[in-house]
């Protein structure tokens, strides 16, 4: 097993050019010295991401986002950093032979993740027991055998309402603990499980740990049919896909992704043999979504609900991930069914040829935005076509936009032309702004913002702090410039990519993209890194003197009294002589 030490992190960095490998997640397109796209890592319409290639590293001028090679995959993917660097690895033909899980990266939501570990065997072990024939009974009605149960660990909570929180207590989980993690309720009567005479079907994050639930009835009446877990520190929905760690080999084997909308629908499908299929968390796609969704594949498949809920959110789904550049097809399903119930309904080799032949996303939308409209009135005929233009505006395909508007024309009788002149020209790539405004700040943060961002990547500037800089005043700047002297010292060399790969302190990594976002010019003079140094001394000198303005009006002995003003006024003297070198400079 090989070992991943500092520096065969830093010469994969070295050999992985960010360019090459961010465009494999996101379009660039070069302006200047930089490449610019747009940021995954918000709802970002514009390109306001730049990359680098001189320094390695991207940041976002909207969001601030920031970081080298393996930090914009380690976000992308969702993975941790040295899985992240075993995936850049990977891409420039380095194999890495170790095993990630086994790296020391302890995390801080373990307890929580131990604790749904231990319920998901609790309720798996229910299932199986003479408490769960009841629901397995109704889950074969349903088509789901036991295989399925055991595949997608489909479980069983008690009546007994009490039967998780007993054991976590037991496990020494403290109450909070079992508050925090969403499973647990504190009552008038004490505290209870949240989840009782439930079927349970767990929820996964990416990386396969269970985070959640969604609990359903099977053998009572109740007004909530299904009730799902709370959002807790480790269940964000609108961050995750149902079946994302389960179907992702899938996926990329096939490259396509079916996105539906129940995990029941999911979990119908695999019954049927079709694997390659994720669903939503009961939610609206979110531009995070929208993106995990591209990463697997740019061939989507949208197979919503066959009713008008199911359409409406086929429309919000196209929307989102048309702005991240993925034009999905679609599938509609007859009679308003789900496709739990299609399958149930006319079987395998009819739901095989609904995904074998999808319609394109324009004509999904044409037939949408007719929808209760008479075609055969003006103005509903005008909103009609206008609606049509608006969606165009969002698709970058000149040939779909094309056929289109062919297609439009010949309809309505307008002429091509007026229609093409409807169309919003395509947005050109910024400018590289000059500065991100950022809060006001006093000379002196100003001076060591500045003299920070040169130190970054120049050992000339970090040597001439070493030298002339007595005490950076501030403290999350003090650490950042320490932890550069520190790197250089051991390294003798700096390189702002590499500081960000060494950079495990979450104070360094906020000052160190609050410095990011100032964009200034690459060049500097001494002149002026001797300015931001002198300006900083200034500030220290001025602190020194106070303190001693203080000291003196608390002494009373004469000779300490004298003593006192004679360093004052050599440091006053020293704030003059560094004043007039500036001015004769």
């Amino acid at each position: 097993m090989e070992i991943l030490d500092q520096q065969k992190i830093n010469d994969i960095r070295k050999n992985a050019d960010i360019v090459e490998i961010i465009s494999d997640y996101v379009s660039l397109t070069p302006h200047g010295k930089n490449y610019f796209g747009v940021c995954p890592f918000h709802n970002d319409n514009n390109p306001s991401m730049s990359v680098s290639k001189e320094k390695q590293i991207y940041k976002c001028f909207s969001c601030g986002e920031c970081g080298n090679v393996f930090t914009f995959v380690q976000k992308y993917e969702n993975v941790s950093f040295i899985e992240a660097v075993k995936i850049v690895a990977s891409k420039i033909g380095i194999n890495l032979d170790i095993n990630v899980k086994n790296v020391n990266n302890e995390d801080k939501y373990q307890n929580l993740y131990d604790i749904y570990d231990l319920s998901l065997k609790l309720y798996q072990n229910n299932i199986n027991t003479k408490f769960g024939l009841k629901a397995k009974s109704y889950l074969l009605s349903r088509k789901i055998d036991d295989e399925i149960i055991k595949e997608f660990n489909i479980g069983l909570s008690l009546r007994k309402n009490t039967l998780l929180t007993d054991l976590l207590i037991n496990k020494g989980y403290s109450y909070n603990e079992l508050i925090d993690s969403g499973l647990v309720n504190k009552s008038q009567y004490g505290y209870i499980d949240i989840y009782s005479d439930r079927i349970m079907f767990p929820l996964h994050n990416l990386e396969g740990k269970v985070v959640g639930y969604s609990g359903r009835i099977y053998d009572s009446q109740s007004d909530s049919k299904y009730i799902n877990t709370k959002e807790t520190k480790i269940f964000k929905k609108g961050e995750m896909l149902y079946n994302y760690h389960r179907a992702k080999d899938s996926i990329r084997q096939k490259d396509e992704v079916i996105i539906v909308e129940g995990f029941l629908d999911v979990i119908r499908l695999y019954t049927v043999g079709i694997k390659n299929v994720v669903a939503m968390m009961g939610t609206a796609v979110t531009t995070k979504q929208a993106h995990l969704i591209k990463r697997l594949s740019k061939n989507v498949i949208l197979m919503f609900d066959g009713d008008g809920a199911g359409e409406k959110a086929t429309e919000s789904a196209s929307k989102e991930l048309i702005a991240i550049g993925v034009t999905p097809k679609v599938v509609r399903l007859e009679e308003n069914l789900d496709p739990d119930e299609y399958i149930l309904k006319y079987g395998q080799n009819k739901i095989i040829g609904k995904l074998e032949n999808p319609i394109s996303i324009t004509e999904f939308k044409l037939s949408y935005y007719k929808k209760g409209k008479n075609l055969g009135v003006l103005e509903e005929q005008a909103d009609y076509i206008n609606e049509v233009i608006k969606s165009l505006n969002e698709i970058d395909d000149d040939i779909l936009r094309e056929i289109t508007l062919n297609k439009i024309s010949e309809e309505s009788k307008i002429d091509i032309n007026l229609l093409r002149n409807k169309l919003e020209p395509k947005k050109a790539v910024p400018t590289e702004p000059k500065e991100v405004k950022l809060p006001k700040m006093n000379k002196y943060e100003k001076a060591q913002m500045y003299l920070l961002y040169y130190m970054l990547n120049s050992k000339e500037v970090v040597n001439l702090y070493a030298k002339k800089v007595r005490y950076i005043p501030e403290n999350e700047y003090r650490l950042l410039a320490r932890f550069i002297y520190q790197f250089y010292q051991e390294n003798n060399y700096v390189s702002e990519a590499d500081l960000i790969s060494v950079t495990n302190n979450d104070i360094l990594e906020n000052v160190l993209k609050k410095i990011q976002k100032l964009n200034l010019k690459e060049t500097y003079t001494l002149e002026e890194i001797n300015d931001f140094i002198d300006t900083i001394n200034e500030f220290n000198i001025k602190e020194e003197i106070k303190k001693l303005n203080e000291d003196l009006k608390k002494e009373t002995d004469f000779e300490k009294q004298s003593e006192i003003l004679g360093k004052i006024a050599e440091l006053n003297e020293e704030i003059k002589t560094s004043l007039n070198s500036e001015n004769v400079s």
